[in-house]
């Protein structure tokens, strides 16, 4: 009996170390549950509001970009409308320096030496030049002036007088200075007309070939003691109103 009542009162009396253990470690899990379920929360609720912060900078950046992208749209439609501009103001001001410049006098003096430079052919020939010059008078086709040309020789002496008869020596030295102009033969030339030129010692001669399809007026000019000197022929297109 007293054996049985010391075994009872050992074991009431033994430590219940099992279930302190199951205690402690029960906390133990409950403390780990918590911090994670803490650590859980604070990821959680940092990538959220990490997400709302970068949010409003996303949207920041869109709409500085396409603020920036207005600007640029702006600027270029801005230049596009100020090049417009210059080159309409550059176009106008050319359309009116085009339209209101007027040339000087020495301008308009310069183009015309320049086109009767243009338009005179002259030849070099022995003992001088050749000038042929267009005409503007309907029956004329051109003008022509020989440096070479000299005084035909004379017999006269003494004052002179222009004479227009035939026969006489002075109408003869002047159809012999018609010949020399033209290079018409003698025998191959008509005299249209043989009159005073201007002056008592000018005279002016229409002749043709006698087909009539070299036609020339002849400018005569008297020299003293030389005898009378072709100034200038012209070659013409008809003989109606030549003389």
């Amino acid at each position: 009996m007293a054996e049985t009542q010391r075994r009872y009162s050992s074991r009431t009396n033994r430590p219940n170390k099992p279930r302190n253990m199951n205690k402690i470690l029960n906390g133990l899990i409950a403390l780990v549950v918590v911090l994670i379920v803490i650590t859980a929360g604070i990821i959680f609720l940092g990538n959220g509001t990490s997400e709302k912060a970068e949010s409003p900078k996303n949207e920041d950046t869109v709409s500085n970009t396409e603020s920036d992208t207005d600007s640029t749209e702006e600027s270029s439609l801005e230049s596009g409308e100020t090049n417009s501009d210059a080159e309409t103001e550059e176009d106008a001001t050319e359309g009116l320096t085009t339209e209101e410049v007027e040339p000087t006098e020495e301008e308009e003096a310069s183009e015309e030496t320049t086109e009767e430079t243009e338009s005179t052919e002259s030849t070099t020939t022995e003992g001088g030049s050749v000038t042929s010059t267009p005409s503007d008078d309907p029956i004329v086709s051109e003008s022509i002036v020989n440096t070479a040309w000299a005084p035909v020789k004379t017999s006269q002496t003494g004052s002179h007088t222009s004479v227009y008869e035939k026969g006489h020596v002075d109408w003869d030295e002047k159809v012999q200075a018609l010949t020399y102009a033209t290079g018409l033969a003698s025998d191959n030339m008509i005299i249209w007309q043989l009159s005073n030129g201007g002056g008592p010692q000018k005279s002016i001669g229409v002749v043709s070939s006698n087909d009539k399809q070299e036609k020339y007026r002849v400018y005569l000019q008297w020299v003293d003691g030389q005898g009378w000197k072709p100034e200038k022929m012209e070659t013409l297109n008809t003989l109606e109103g030549a003389s």
